[in-house]
């Protein structure tokens, strides 16, 4: 169906004249042109409760009146349609002075019908002020429509942009993690973490997407090395510490905060506050969001198996970190997540995700997490 054939020939009609022969007049004249919803008001007093109730869609009104005047109920009018709606209002009267309608229509009259008026004319302003109402309300509809929809793309390419983050941190874990859960749990440990330490809850879910990429190098270190249950040799460490840089030139040049993000925390996550870390950077210079992951990151590799070590209990995890406090770790963040295992939050979410390679504290042979 085009615009045009949509639009209504018809609506309703709120007169407003305190001449009661003259609102007869109007009525039956409309009436016979096909306008059969009108209401006639001829106290002005009654002219806002008729205007909420009625809902007009076209008003013809009167400018000088017993009691409040057109150019009252004019003013009154307009703070009553929204600005961005369009409620043509037409001023019947036999002022012509120069005056008075400048003085209506900036108070919102959209037309002068000149009393004593001509059947014809009345009939096809009205019709073309209808017409003009109904295709700026059928625009209004459609812009409305369209934004909706233009919301609704947007939101589908961000999930798609999102799954497609997801996957790519799943390619990379599940090279050593076989249930693919760990980027999740790190994204929101992280989140967590970040959330302790007064991140906003919009740069809290940022790092919370952004976390689970921080291994996506590993795409290139090779299966003998990642999968190695042994001891690494130095060669082949110095090897598997180049997936930090892997990963930040997969992530490099994106335009996407969350990417940006990315890229910044799969680089230094692997740093440590005391600077002995893979690129040696130290304390404030490693950025904090790296420092939270390298936190969530080590503890999740702590309480989890991997092909070289068993899963810890959370208490000796959460010792281990503390142990390591100003050392590899941030001291405030150390203190922010001691915290939040003590007001059981932590506690809460490991239970949550817990995974039935986890062991306990009678079978857990104890070993270091291998930075990895």
């Amino acid at each position: 169906m085009s615009m045009l054939t949509a639009v209504p020939q018809t609506g309703r009609i709120l007169i407003i004249d305190d001449s009661f022969d003259h609102n007869l007049l109007l009525q039956c004249t409309l009436s016979k042109a096909g306008h059969a919803d009108s209401r006639a008001v001829t106290d002005s007093s009654d002219a806002m409760s008729a205007f909420g109730e009625f809902r007009p869609d076209l008003v013809l009104l009167d400018l000088h009146m017993r009691g409040q005047d057109g150019f009252e109920v004019l003013r009154q009018l307009s703070l009553r349609i929204p600005p961005q709606s369009y409620l043509p209002i037409m001023v019947v009267t036999a002022d012509l002075s120069q005056e008075s309608k400048q003085k209506a229509l900036s108070l919102g009259a959209a037309d002068f019908i000149t009393k004593p008026f001509d059947n014809v004319e009345v009939v096809l302003r009205i019709n073309a002020a209808l017409k003009e109402h109904f295709l700026h309300d059928d625009l209004e509809e459609r812009n409305r429509i369209l934004d909706q929809k233009v919301r609704e793309r947007t939101q589908d390419l961000e999930n798609a942009q999102l799954e497609v983050l997801d996957r790519l941190a799943l390619a990379a874990e599940y090279r050593d993690d076989n249930t693919g859960r760990h980027t999740n749990r790190v994204g929101e440990l992280a989140a967590m973490l970040a959330r302790a330490v007064d991140f906003s809850e919009r740069d809290a879910q940022l790092i919370r997407l952004a976390a689970p990429l921080h291994d996506l190098g590993k795409i290139g270190i090779p299966d003998r090395i990642l999968l190695k249950p042994e001891k690494l040799t130095a060669e082949e460490y110095e090897l598997i510490k180049t997936h930090t840089v892997i990963g930040a030139r997969m992530l490099s040049g994106s335009k996407f905060p969350v990417l940006q993000l990315a890229e910044k925390i799969a680089l230094c996550h692997h740093e440590r506050w005391d600077g002995h870390g893979y690129r040696g950077l130290k304390s404030e210079a490693i950025p904090i969001e790296a420092r939270i992951v390298s936190i969530a990151d080590t503890f999740d590799v702590l309480t989890h198996e991997r092909p070289y070590k068993p899963g810890w209990p959370v208490p000796d995890a959460v010792a281990e970190i503390n142990s390591q406090r100003g050392r590899q770790f941030d001291p405030r963040l150390v203190d922010a997540f001691t915290e939040l295992f003590r007001s059981d939050v932590l506690r809460a979410f490991t239970l949550r995700s817990a995974e039935p390679e986890a062991r306990t504290a009678s079978d857990a042979r104890r070993g270091p997490a291998r930075a990895a």
